[in-house]
């Protein structure tokens, strides 16, 4: 038996029962930030890490908007959101340096979609070698850093790169 320690995973085994609504609606009404990872607020959007993150440093920018479509998203809405990525962009390279990054929307469950009621833009960072042995060989993807120290990283940074656009 192979055998990962994930001290993190605890919260998410013992919760009394799933979470009921969406999650995007919840996080956005809930305004606990350091408790939802929120890391920025907008007039039509928000950024928060992923929970279940591909890298250290994975957002992503939701509209405050709820529809699974993003033909049906507000132009004004979708405009903000791809501004904001642009933030996002601009805040990881600053604060973590990667070497690319992915960006994408995921409509419907069949697209990947996690989350499929509410669109949703991930923003990935990559680096060169960030998939080695362990995914490979373990089929197991190490993320090396706290979301809560990600986070206190990204904070300023969006508060800055945000007034500047």
């Amino acid at each position: 038996m192979k055998q990962l320690w994930a001290p993190w995973r605890i919260a998410y085994i013992q919760q009394p029962e799933p979470q009921r609504g969406c999650l995007f609606c919840t996080v956005a009404r809930e305004r606990e930030d350091d408790r939802n990872h929120v890391v920025y607020r907008g007039e039509r959007c928000f950024v928060m890490l992923n929970l279940y993150p591909y890298n250290s440093g994975h957002l992503m920018v939701a509209p405050y908007q709820h529809t699974g479509f993003f033909q049906d998203l507000d132009s004004e809405v979708g405009a903000e959101m791809f501004r904001t990525a642009q933030v996002a962009v601009r805040a990881l390279t600053e604060s973590m340096h990667p070497d690319g990054l992915n960006l994408g929307i995921n409509q419907g469950k069949v697209a990947g979609a996690g989350i499929a009621d509410h669109i949703h833009m991930h923003v990935v960072p990559r680096w060169n070698g960030d998939t080695n042995f362990m995914p490979v060989l373990a089929e197991v993807k190490v993320i090396p850093e706290l979301l809560s120290a990600t986070a206190s990283k990204l904070r300023p940074l969006f508060q800055s790169l945000s007034r500047d656009r």
